[in-house]
């Protein structure tokens, strides 16, 4: 596998020592956390089974070198822009997981411009901040959706509407609560087309909203 943007390393190690990978790649675009890394397989005596490398993105692997690839602890935009700029390294992969602080709608929707198949979802609460990890496989990219209600499945992820977790429940009245604090912004505001675009969008995901949490 490659971990992307590793930071210390924690995840390859720690598949390592659990057997579950049989060699890594760990990818860092800092100095700092690439050295931190390095210290870290070194001291678990992995360097035989993860390569810690510098570099951007998936730059640091090379065509058909891995068949699963993490990425973790970004934004969804910039993960997506990592996928996208290393299409060509992306045709002897198996899997993507990925794990986006925010806005994991970007994810979803380059999955399913890509050809990707999201296969599982989950939703947790650690330390009081609220993570998503998304698992897609090559596959047929439509497949988790029910095509009257993609817009829908893409912001709230198909398999986290199925079973409604207390994460999921609490992350979405935040939002909603945000985006009717938004609404009453806008309504103040002086009206402009992108004024009243931005309120469309908003109540848009409002009313979805209030579907899916009642």
């Amino acid at each position: 596998m490659a971990d992307i943007g590793s930071d210390h390393a924690y995840l390859p190690c720690y598949l390592a020592k659990k057997e579950i990978i049989t060699a890594a790649i760990a990818g860092e675009v800092a100095q700092g956390p690439f050295q931190s890394a390095e210290r870290n397989v070194q001291a678990e005596g992995l360097t035989s089974t993860i390569s810690v490398r510098l570099g951007d993105g998936l730059e640091v692997i090379k065509p058909g070198e891995v068949d699963c690839i993490t990425i973790a602890g970004m934004g969804g935009s910039l993960i997506s822009s990592i996928l996208e700029a290393g299409k060509d390294k992306l045709a002897a992969v198996k899997r993507l997981v990925m794990q986006p602080t925010i806005h994991s709608l970007s994810i979803r929707n380059w999955f399913l411009q890509n050809g990707w198949e999201l296969i599982n979802e989950e939703i947790i609460e650690e330390d009081g901040k609220i993570y998503e990890v998304l698992v897609a496989e090559k596959g047929d990219p439509h497949k988790p959706y029910q095509q009257a209600e993609i817009g829908k499945g893409l912001l709230f992820g198909p398999f986290l509407l199925g079973s409604k977790e207390p994460a999921f429940l609490k992350k979405w009245n935040q939002e909603l609560k945000n985006w009717l604090r938004i609404y009453e912004q806008l309504e103040a505001a002086s009206s402009s087309d992108e004024t009243e675009a931005r309120k469309q969008e908003i109540v848009s995901k409002i009313k979805m909203a209030k579907e899916v949490l009642n």
